[in-house]
């Protein structure tokens, strides 16, 4: 199998503000949100780099639009964070409970204005497999998307959730 580092495109490029003060981008959000957003990317993908949190970004933002599978009615970053069972381990790291960095919310800004990172671009899970082992190529009866650095990504087939394909 090949695997590729990683592709980029903009999907719905959109930013306003409504009369809430909140955020709009590929999704509404707050400001609050988008620190969660950067607190989890840190600490699920810290190791990986300004990419691989990115790529976490992506997986986060793509469970709020899919509004399929075990995704249903979870439409705001703190519904995908907090979803359980479900959720994400980086939730009970350390990294996780301390101020983003402005480096960390500007990664945030540019995820949930749209950017996409292959091989994260459709996918709604991750995990990274114990040292010296491979990304197995299903995951909970998911296709592997592709790998970045030790993070493995897996997307829904096509159709599954034509929210995020």
């Amino acid at each position: 199998m090949q695997v590729f580092e990683f592709s980029y495109d903009i999907r719905n490029l959109f930013i306003a503000y409504n009369t809430l003060g909140d955020n709009m981008g590929i999704l509404q959000y707050t400001s609050k949100e988008r620190d969660l957003l950067a607190r989890l990317m840190r600490a699920e993908a810290i190791g990986e780099g300004d990419l691989g949190m990115l790529m976490v970004g992506n997986v986060i933002t793509n469970r709020a639009l899919a509004n399929c599978l075990t995704f249903k009615n979870i439409k705001t970053i703190s519904d995908v964070i907090y979803q359980n069972p479900g959720g994400f381990t980086g939730i009970s790291s350390p990294l996780f409970f301390s101020n983003p960095t402005t480096t960390e919310k500007n990664l945030a800004n540019r995820v949930l204005r749209g950017e996409y990172y292959y091989p994260a671009t459709n996918a709604l899970w991750f995990y990274a497999p114990s040292k010296g082992s491979t990304c197995q190529t299903t995951w909970w009866d998911q296709q592997l998307s592709g790998k970045y650095k030790n993070h493995c990504f897996y997307q829904p087939d096509i159709g599954v959730c034509p929210q995020i394909h």
